[in-house]
Order: C-alpha cells, then sequence, then structure tokens
C-alpha cells in the first residue's frame, strides 16, 4: 500500500501546563476492584464470604483487601505499574461501595485506616501514586444524613441535603421511587443536593481529608450527574490547595472538552478512544484502518493542544465486559488493542486481570477474584504488557508526544499513526485490523527518516530501512508495530 501523511491535527488552543500533574503523562496505573484483588487478612472477611474465585455476583464478597494490596505491591512493580486506582474504599453495604455509608472510614471489610496508611506509605517509597474513588453525586441509604431524614421525615434537619419530591420519604419495598431522586431511580442511591452550601462543606471536607492522608487524586465518578460548574471549581481549588499535584479524573463516557480545564479535571477517562479500538478491531469500522486512525486522531484534536497528556486511556473496568471478553477471546486482537492503548497520549491504565487474560462479562462478570496461580495466567500476553510498559519507559515520544494518522493511499484494514515529539525522531505505530497479511510503504521523508537510515521494530526487534524513500514491511493478521528509527 502506498500512502500520505495527513497535515496533522488543526491548530487549537494549549493547555496550560500546570492543568496536568508532572507525573501523570508518566504514569502506568493498574485499576483494583478491592474485593477481587488479593485477600491479605483473612480475619476482616465478612462471616459468609464466598471462597475465592467464586462467581462474581452483585452480593457476595470475596474477602479481597487493602493488605491483599500491600502484600502484592512486589507483582505490580515487576509489571512495570508505578499507579494504583482504587474503586471505593469507604464503608458502605455492596462489594462495589458506591452506595458510601460514611465516607471518612474504611470499610471494615478491606481493613482499618492504618492498612490504608501502611498502604500510602509503602506505595510511595517503591514510587507509585495511589488514587481514590470519588462517589459525590449520591451515597447510600445508611448515610447518616439520609438515615435522618427516614427517621424524621418533614422534620428532619436534612431533609434539604437530598432531593425530596414528596412525603413520605420511602427508601425500601417494590415499587417505583417516587418520593426523592436516586442515580438513574435506584432506590439504595439516594442523590445529594450539592446546591445546597452544607452538603458542599461535607463534601468538600471529605475530598481534602484524604488527600491530606497521602492519597494522591480522585478519580470522579458521574460527574456530568452534578452538573454544576461551580461545584466542580471549587472541588478543583479545594484538592489542588491540599495537594497541587493531586489528580483529578472524571469519568465522562463521551467526548467534551467542557470537563477539562481550570474548573473542572486534569483528564477523562478516555472510553470514546476504547470505544474507537473495539470498533476497529471488531470490524465495524466500514472504511478500515483510515476511519480509525482519523477518528483517533480527531479524539485529539477536540481538547486543547497537550491536554490528551491528562487523559486515562483505558481498554476496560469494573463497567464494561474485560478487554478479551470484547474481542471474542483472540489474544492477537487483545495484543494489537494494548499497543494502541500504549502509544496513545495519556497515561494507560490496566484492569485488573487483563494482563493475564482474565475474561468475564458485564458487570458482575467482569469483576471476577484475581486467580494468583500462575498456570491460570496467560503468560505471554503479561509479557506483552510489561514490554508496552518498558517501551514507555524508554521513549519519551509515546508520554509526551502528539499522535497524527498516517492516512494510507490503498483501502484496507490497516492503519497507522505518527507519534511526533519536539527534539525527537517521529515514531510510527502500525496496526493490521484484519486476518489477512497485509503489506504497507510509509513515506519516510513525511515522517522525518532519512534516506537508508535504519528503523527498528521495537517489540520483535526486526530491522528494516529506509529504501527509494519508503519504508516497506509486511504486518501478519492482526499483528501490530512500533517502529523507531536509529
Amino acid at each position: 500500500m502506498n500512502c500520505t501523511c495527513s497535515a496533522g491535527p488543526e491548530s487549537s488552543p494549549v493547555a496550560e501546563p500546570s492543568l496536568i500533574p508532572d507525573w501523570v503523562p508518566e504514569a502506568v496505573f493498574y485499576q483494583i476492584f478491592p474485593d477481587r484483588f488479593a485477600n491479605g487478612n483473612g480475619s476482616n472477611d465478612p462471616a459468609n464470604v464466598q471462597p475465592w474465585g467464586s462467581p462474581p455476583t452483585i452480593w457476595g464478597f470475596q474477602g479481597g483487601d487493602l493488605e491483599g494490596i500491600l502484600q502484592r505491591l512486589d507483582y505490580l512493580a515487576d509489571l512495570g505499574i508505578n499507579a494504583l486506582y482504587l474503586n471505593p474504599i469507604f464503608q458502605a453495604t455492596s462489594n462495589h461501595r458506591y452506595n458510601t455509608s460514611d465516607y471518612y472510614r474504611i470499610d471494615s471489610k478491606l481493613g482499618t485506616l492504618e492498612d490504608l496508611r501502611r498502604l500510602l506509605k509503602r506505595a510511595h517509597r517503591v514510587g507509585m501514586r495511589v488514587v481514590l474513588d470519588g462517589v459525590f453525586n449520591h451515597c447510600g441509604r445508611g448515610f447518616f444524613a439520609f438515615n435522618d431524614l427516614l427517621d424524621n421525615q418533614e422534620h428532619s434537619p436534612y431533609r434539604d441535603w437530598f432531593h425530596v419530591k414528596s412525603f413520605p420519604v420511602r427508601a425500601y419495598g417494590t415499587g417505583k421511587l417516587e418520593s426523592y431522586l436516586g442515580w438513574w431511580d435506584h432506590k439504595e442511591l439516594p442523590k445529594f443536593n450539592t446546591a445546597n452550601p452544607e452538603v458542599r462543606r461535607y463534601l468538600l471536607g471529605v475530598a481534602r481529608h484524604w488527600i491530606e492522608q497521602g492519597a494522591d487524586g480522585w478519580r470522579l465518578d458521574v460527574p456530568n450527574e452534578i452538573d454544576d460548574d461551580d461545584f466542580w471549581a471549587e472541588f478543583r481549588q479545594t484538592v489542588k490547595q491540599a495537594n497541587p499535584e493531586a489528580y483529578l479524573v472524571g469519568e465522562i463516557w463521551h467526548p467534551d472538552p467542557r470537563w477539562v480545564g481550570p474548573r473542572h479535571f486534569d483528564g477523562l477517562l478516555h472510553y470514546p478512544f476504547r470505544q474507537a479500538v473495539l470498533d476497529y478491531l471488531r470490524g465495524e469500522e466500514t472504511d478500515g484502518g483510515n476511519a480509525f486512525s482519523e477518528k483517533v486522531e480527531g479524539l485529539v484534536k477536540i481538547y486543547p493542544k497537550g491536554q490528551a497528556a491528562g487523559h486515562y486511556i483505558t481498554m476496560g473496568s469494573h463497567d464494561t465486559p474485560r478487554l478479551r471478553t470484547e474481542l471474542g477471546g483472540n489474544l492477537a486482537k487483545v495484543r494489537l488493542a494494548l499497543l494502541a492503548q500504549f502509544t496513545h497520549p495519556g497515561a494507560p491504565g490496566i484492569y485488573y486481570g487483563d494482563e493475564i487474560g482474565l475474561e468475564g462479562g458485564k458487570d458482575p462478570g467482569c469483576r471476577g477474584a484475581f486467580p494468583w496461580d500462575k498456570q491460570d495466567w496467560e503468560q505471554e500476553l503479561r509479557q506483552h504488557v510489561q514490554r508496552l510498559i518498558t517501551l514507555r519507559r524508554q521513549l519519551p515520544q509515546l508520554r509526551k508526544g502528539e499522535i497524527a494518522r498516517i492516512a494510507l493511499g490503498s483501502p484496507g484494514r490497516a492503519a497507522a499513526l505518527a507519534v511526533r515529539l519536539e527534539g525527537a525522531s517521529t515514531l510510527a505505530v502500525m496496526l493490521n485490523g484484519a486476518r489477512a497479511r497485509a503489506a504497507i510503504s510509509l513515506p519516510a521523508a513525511e515522517l522525518g527518516w532519512q534516506e537508508g537510515q535504519p528503523v527498528r521494530e521495537a517489540l520483535s526487534g526486526r530491522q528494516f530501512q529506509v529504501e527509494h524513500g519508503q519504508l516497506a514491511l509486511a504486518l501478519a493478521g492482526f499483528e501490530g508495530a512500533l517502529l523507531v528509527p536509529a
């Protein structure tokens, strides 16, 4: 295939460097659903704890805890991880803990405040940051203010902490939720009234408290449900006053530059990029590789220049089917998706177990226990992740560069992207999203590569050379390449 590079992203406003903590583009995250990662202390297990590895359910606990995470930091360091994102750890009745009962208390099934302090201390000592999950749109029915409302009804001093539509407030039993607002009409998730100054003071106090305890930032749950710029501006100011290097990342599922900047967040969970990769590898992009690379470039261009470095780049989470399952169990496609992820601007995040090929459908299937028997691991996949992390450490372009499409001249499933960084050579990322072999020819001059220049494929070690102004290579089905000029 002959190809021509695009002109690159259109000019856009430059993101203020101060908005993105310096450590974020250097980070490789690992997301942990605490109940299912590792059980380090059996004494805090509930009486009805399920056997480790039981099929995940919406109600069962399997005993994972903070001590388990601490004991497995060496495993994570060996993988190359230097940042953790923990799903909620505060007191709640569910295994997912998005129905918080007490924002100032560690869930007793996960451990104690001292356990968290030991985890933070050890993680920081080995160079890992720890970001917590912040659920500030809603709470659980066990939250003190909502309990008071249920007991005292219209006489409760906390009646304006929530969106009460009628009395009596009924939070249990069958039937439709009618007397107050709950997140997506769930009775167990009453929505806060963040317009109430008392509610704001409480929630901002929580945000500040855990940063002061040593947390390195917040992943913010459904922030678009709190459609109030003043709240998030005050939230940001509060957190950054406690720690200017704290990371704020919002769970926004659609491309929307409104949510990054001085009144909102440092970056977003980049689900749109994940969807683009999955669509491409499942053959749902009708125009093939060119459409994919154009879409990827477009997802970068809609944000201020440089802002992409602040996004959290995910291929899966507790809210999605697992990557291997999404791709029909095809490990070659999984490796290709990970290559796309680790060469895209932003901080890549591995969902626990994806690096060893764990499978699982939609919630709760995606929340299975981590299998610690190495015989259950896809070792080659884990080694592929290790290699990608190592390459990010070695190549500053992958941490700080800008990405642009390379438009291939002939239709097909092959995609090409350039990764550029001022003062460094341009890299090329090649993806073959088809089962059939693809022959590709890249224009060296448009990549800044010289005639006769040697080029290394970083994953396999294969060597190429620019000849007649082109670099020619062939990719097997669902194979990728990261091309690094000498």
